[in-house]
């Protein structure tokens, strides 16, 4: 082969190769520029939702925080509150907490603690001055009523509230395209609109839509509210598990929106984008606990009887994770509280 051949097939080569790396490149290209659209787009649709969730009016002191604190750097706690708010409850600012859940964040070890909060509790109530259930301090002085009486329940902080009636739950679970979670029993369930029997689900592990997932949530009638709690948790897991799968990131925007219709919150959008960096570190550490007690009859109602002790543990066990000064750490493993 003489020179010139040689060097006319060396720069095929080469254009050849330029050729290949280009088919390669260029789709790279359109995909990293894509993502980068679609995530300036999902970054445009939060910041839009949790401006249209925030709550300007909202206003509260706590004796518990003498400076604000700021979720990127301090160690904070969220509560949330599900309202039985729906168009066939339309209780105006009379609407109780059909469940709460409080959830405290360690920011150096990226840790959170769940605590569901039966809705029967009997708690005192500072505002009105008298023991009744805990669901009734919404319907008394909405989130920063119930705020207080948990904080003063629990003897922590209660930073943030979110608070979201039926139709923003079951809207995220249809967006998400249902979740799989086991229900213990037969039930005959009320829907959102209050029809007596409308949701009939059989026991075992299946996947339900919003309507199935809020009924096996809110139903109680063969068994307790601490169950009940265990349910609520099992479910939110379940939603937490199907919105961080590969395919569910299509579905944020849908579901972003739905959120932001029924919802109200004081978390601003740059301290929502905080708690990504709990979900970003790829050692996020969730545990389930307890508020342990037994049904009760007080003047012929019922209620659920908070156990004294159980209390006084899971007390020091959020007050140790919040790393507040001059707390104790519980005694018993906190492994107890969660049975």
């Amino acid at each position: 082969m003489n020179k010139n051949r040689q060097n006319l097939r060396m720069e095929h080569k080469k254009r050849k190769r330029k050729r290949i790396f280009l088919w390669v490149l260029v789709p790279l290209l359109v995909l990293a520029v894509g993502s980068s659209a679609y995530l300036a787009y999902l970054y445009n649709v939060a910041k839009t939702s949790a401006e249209e969730s925030f709550d300007t009016e909202f206003k509260r002191e706590t004796k518990y925080r003498e400076e604000a604190v700021n979720p990127d750097q301090d160690n904070v706690s969220v509560l949330f509150i599900g309202v039985d708010g729906s168009e066939s409850r339309d209780y105006g600012d009379a609407t109780r907490s059909d469940a709460l859940m409080l959830a405290t964040f360690n920011v150096k070890d990226k840790s959170v603690k769940l605590v569901s909060i039966p809705r029967d509790s009997y708690v005192y109530i500072d505002e009105v001055g008298y023991y009744t259930r805990i669901n009734h301090a919404h319907s008394y002085g909405g989130p920063a009523l119930t705020m207080q009486t948990v904080e003063d329940l629990l003897e922590i902080p209660i930073d943030y509230f979110v608070r979201l009636d039926f139709y923003a739950f079951m809207d995220v679970v249809d967006a998400l395209g249902g979740i799989e979670v086991e229900v213990p029993y037969e039930i005959w369930e009320k829907d959102a609109e209050d029809n007596n029997g409308a949701i009939h689900l059989q026991p075992g592990v299946q996947e339900l839509n919003g309507e199935e997932a809020l009924a096996l949530a809110r139903t109680r009638k063969l068994d307790n509210d601490m169950e009940r709690g265990k349910r609520q948790q099992q479910i939110l897991q379940a939603i937490l598990d199907k919105a961080i799968s590969v395919g569910a990131i299509t579905k944020y925007p849908e579901i972003m929106r739905d959120i932001s219709e029924n919802t109200k919150t004081n978390l601003t959008f740059e301290e929502m984008k905080s708690f990504v960096n709990y979900a970003l570190s790829g050692d996020l550490q969730i545990e389930n606990l307890q508020l342990k007690g037994s049904d009760s009859t007080i003047n012929g109602a019922y209620y659920y009887q908070l156990d004294e002790t159980a209390l006084e543990e899971l007390k020091a066990v959020l007050q140790s994770h919040l790393e507040l000064e001059g707390t104790s750490v519980a005694k018993k493993d906190e492994n107890e509280l969660t049975n």
